[in-house]
C-alpha cells in the first residue's frame, strides 16, 4: 500500500457521499498538493480491483467511488445526482434463484433506487413541479 493510495483510501471513507475520481482529486490534494489527476484514477482502479473500494457505475451518473467494499444498494437523486446507500440488505436469494435456472453464471447483480432527495424535493415542492 503506498502512501499516496493509503490517503486516496483514507479520503474516500472520510464521508460517505460516493465522490467521483475529480471530486476526490480535489480533495485528496488538501493531503497530497503534487498528485496528479492520473495518480488518482490509477489508485482508484487499482482499490477497486483489491477489493478495498467499490466502483459505482450507475445509470445516468458519473462514475463514481465507494469506500465501503461489501455489498450494498445504493439511491441516487434524480434532481442532483446525490448517491447515497440504501438501508436494506443484500438481496442474495435472487442470485441463488438464478442458479441453475439460466445457462450464465451468476458472479453478482446490482440494484439501484431512484428518487429525490431531501433538498431536491423541497426544492420541487417550491416551485410546483413536484405535488403530492
Amino acid at each position: 500500500m503506498t502512501r499516496q493510495r493509503q490517503v486516496i483510501l483514507e479520503v474516500l471513507r472520510e464521508k460517505n457521499n460516493h465522490p467521483s475520481a475529480d471530486e476526490l482529486y480535489e480533495r485528496v490534494r488538501t493531503h497530497l498538493p503534487r498528485i496528479s489527476l492520473g495518480t488518482v484514477y490509477r489508485n482508484l482502479e487499482v482499490l477497486c480491483e483489491l477489493g478495498q473500494i467499490q466502483k459505482l457505475e450507475l445509470s445516468g451518473s458519473l462514475k463514481r467511488f465507494d469506500g465501503t467494499p461489501h455489498k450494498h444498494y445504493h439511491i441516487r437523486c434524480l434532481g442532483c445526482d446525490r448517491v447515497d446507500d440504501a438501508p436494506v440488505a443484500p438481496l442474495n436469494r435472487i442470485e441463488d434463484e438464478l442458479y441453475g435456472a439460466t445457462v450464465f453464471e451468476i458472479i453478482s447483480h446490482n440494484l439501484e433506487f431512484t428518487g429525490y432527495c431531501p433538498r431536491c424535493t423541497k426544492e420541487m415542492h417550491k416551485s410546483g413541479s413536484l405535488d403530492a
